[in-house]
């Protein structure tokens, strides 16, 4: 596999490479591809996506492009997925809830081990097979599990004393699903689901979409 840095832009198209990738295997796939037909079909610039392959896999040759099979795993592997991580939960409610049963992180090589509440409703409780405990356990629970991810699901004025926490407890990576900006180590790396800001996007593209459709 190429050792060439991947942009943060390039590793975003990552999943749509794959999963044309993966449509195409279970019927009559052809063994090679080449990145200009995955450029065609996915309506991407053919520079951009040879561009990208390039990175993360030397398996491309002149005219005759990449084994599919091989590709697959190319992609995986420069996504991390053959890698199988552990993770921690902090936020039972409702968001906390669908994540944790939410089944395709197998797929992504991520186990989420345990989650942590605050309410007496749900700490004891278990939740599609995790065990939800008290938050006075969660630094103990990091260092002891060797646990290196964590996902916060609280309200907004937690989250910075939890990813402390978190911070404390070993953890070196945080998926913030909170809207709150998170003060952490440079060496700890915080990837924020804004779903505000994504719902904000949508609803500007459709306030445009019908700006432009309006009778003249």
């Amino acid at each position: 596999m190429a050792s060439v840095a991947m942009s943060k832009q390039a590793l975003m198209r990552m999943p749509l490479y794959l999963n044309y990738l993966k449509s195409i295997r279970g019927r009559s796939c052809p063994v090679n591809i080449s990145a200009t037909t995955i450029a065609d079909k996915l309506g991407l610039n053919q520079v951009q996506v040879r561009k990208d392959l390039s990175a993360i896999s030397n398996g491309g040759k002149p005219k005759i492009g990449y084994v599919v099979d091989d590709l697959i795993f190319d992609i995986e592997e420069a996504m991390g997925y053959h890698k199988a991580d552990t993770a921690l939960l902090v936020g039972a409610g409702n968001l906390g809830k669908a994540l944790l049963n939410y089944k395709g992180f197998a797929d992504f090589g991520l186990e989420i081990l345990l989650a942590f509440d605050r309410s007496p409703a749900v700490v004891g409780s278990e939740i599609n097979g995790v065990r939800v405990l008290e938050m006075e356990r969660l630094e103990e629970m990091c260092s002891r599990l060797g646990i290196r991810m964590g996902i916060i699901t609280v309200p907004e004025d937690a989250a910075q004393l939890v990813a402390s926490r978190m911070v404390a407890g070993g953890i070196r990576a945080i998926w913030n699903f909170t809207t709150a900006h998170l003060t952490v180590p440079s060496s700890v790396l915080v990837q924020n689901e804004n779903m505000a800001l994504s719902l904000a996007a949508l609803s500007r593209h459709l306030a445009d979409e019908l700006t432009h459709h309006e009778p003249q």
